[in-house]
């Protein structure tokens, strides 16, 4: 009886052992992986989510086309953003963009764009796009707003690792004449010119550089 009661309890020991023992393997396993993982994500030479992104856009007001400067001061990179050059890392990135980091240097301007303009929008609390390479010089930014995705046409240069693009949109293209006319609704006195006209401009220059 004493034999088989240690019988049984030396392999229930075992087992016990041999469970710690593979359960020590596979979290060993899962965490090498991880590592491996991580480290893979890390080894592009450029990374666009962590470089330095100002994202710069020139509005206007009047019949003089007076121009108001903002920016949007955050950028979340979605997906892509990494490679071993900076047209590599910039090529099929795609982003969003949270409208409530609008800053034009006035609070209260700031306020009225984001409710009167972007609030008036079909689901606009985000701005989101993907930028594509086209050639040397040249790029397409699939740019969603007001619930519609449109492309835009933009110019860019690399100098010193730092990507610099420059495009004109209009926000008409994204059926945003109602968001238009209420944010001059709103700012009626103050986009009102020399000529007595109150004018807001659908056209958008937009300027972005990304530091590497």
């Amino acid at each position: 009886m004493k034999k088989i009661f240690l019988t049984s309890f030396l392999a229930f020991s075992l087992g016990l052992i041999s469970c710690k023992s593979d359960a020590k393997k596979e979290k060993s396993t899962e965490t090498k992986e991880e590592v491996k993982e991580d480290t893979q994500k890390n080894t592009a030479d450029f990374q666009v989510e962590k470089a330095q992104t100002n994202i710069n856009f020139t509005a206007y007001k009047t019949t003089d086309k007076v121009a108001v400067g903002g920016q949007f001061k955050k950028i979340d990179i979605l997906n892509g953003g990494d490679g071993n050059s900076v047209k590599e890392a910039i090529n099929n990135t795609e982003f969003s963009i949270p409208v409530s980091s609008l800053a034009t240097k006035d609070t209260s301007r700031d306020y009225k764009i984001r409710k009167f303009f972007f609030g008036v929008m079909s689901n606009t609390k985000l701005l989101s796009g993907k930028l594509s390479i086209v050639d040397d010089a040249n790029g397409i930014a699939s740019i969603t707003m007001n619930g519609e995705t449109k492309d835009v046409p933009f110019t860019y240069t690399i100098v010193n690792n730092e990507f610099n693009m420059q495009s004109i949109i209009d926000v008409n293209t994204w059926n945003a004449t109602a968001a238009l006319a209420s944010l001059n609704e709103v700012c009626e006195d103050l986009h009102r010119g020399a000529d007595g006209i109150s004018k807001t401009w659908s056209e958008v220059a937009l300027n972005i550089t990304t530091k590497f």
